[in-house]
C-alpha cells in the first residue's frame, strides 16, 4: 500500500503569514491537527500544529499558584501569525512511498501528519488516522473492494473472483498473458488494506 492510496488531496494548507487564529479556525473547521504552510509563492516550509497554536497562549487560571504557573502573566507580545509558531524543514514523504514506512517515520519523529510532495509540489498529506482507519477494515470489505476494482477493469462482473483472509488477497481466475497479471496484481494491491495479493496456483497464464 502507498502513500497515494490513503493521502488526503487537496489539502488544507495556511500561507506563512496568516494570523495564527485563521490557522486555529481551519484546524477546527476540517478537524485537523496540523496544516502545511506555504511561502508567498506556494513552496513548502513548514508545518503548524495545534500544539504550536497552544504553546503559550492558553492562560492559567488568575488565582492559581503563580510557582505553578509561571506563563500565567501575559508576555508583552504573543506571536500573531504562522511563520513565528510552525516548525520549520518539516518531514516528507512521496505519494509511491510504502505506507509501513511512513508510519515508522511518523513514530521515530513523533509526528502525527506528513506532507507529501511529488517533485517538490504539495500534493496530500497523510495522517496517523489515516493509516489507522486503512488497517482496521476487515476482510469482507476489502474483498468487497478488491472485486469491485477487477470488474471494472475486466468490463464485466465474475472474470476474476477475489477473497481475503487477514489482508491477504487472492484472485481466482484465468490470466490471459504476463501484462494482465500484472494489471490484476496492481488493482488489488492498491485497495488500502490489503497487504498481499496471490494469484491462484493454477491460474493459467499465457505467455
Amino acid at each position: 500500500m502507498r502513500v497515494r492510496d490513503l493521502m488526503t488531496s487537496p489539502v488544507q494548507v495556511i500561507a506563512h503569514d496568516a494570523p495564527v487564529e485563521s490557522a486555529a479556525e481551519l484546524m477546527t473547521t476540517h478537524a485537523v491537527t496540523a496544516l502545511p504552510v506555504l511561502d508567498a509563492d506556494g513552496r513548502l516550509i513548514g508545518m503548524v500544529s495545534d500544539s504550536d497554536l497552544l504553546w503559550h497562549r492558553v492562560p492559567a487560571e488568575p488565582h492559581g499558584d503563580p510557582r505553578r504557573h509561571p506563563d500565567a502573566v501575559p508576555p508583552a507580545r504573543r506571536p500573531g501569525v504562522v511563520v513565528e509558531v510552525m516548525s520549520e524543514y518539516p518531514i516528507t514523504t512521496a505519494p509511491r512511498t510504502d505506507v509501513a514506512d511512513v508510519a515508522q517515520l511518523m513514530l521515530d519523529h513523533d509526528v502525527r501528519s506528513l506532507p507529501v510532495l511529488d517533485d517538490g509540489r504539495l500534493v496530500g498529506i497523510i495522517s496517523r488516522r489515516d493509516i489507522l482507519k486503512a488497517m482496521v477494515r476487515d476482510d469482507r470489505t476489502l474483498a468487497a473492494d478488491v472485486q469491485l476494482r477487477l470488474d471494472d477493469y475486466a468490463g464485466r462482473p465474475g472474470l476474476w473472483t477475489a477473497d481475503v483472509v487477514s489482508g491477504v488477497a487472492t484472485v481466482h481466475g484465468r490470466i490471459a498473458n504476463k501484462q494482465q497479471q500484472a494489471v490484476v496484481t496492481v488493482l488489488a494491491r492498491t485497495v488500502p488494506g490489503v497487504a498481499t495479493v496471490l494469484l491462484e496456483p493454477e491460474t493459467e497464464v499465457v505467455a
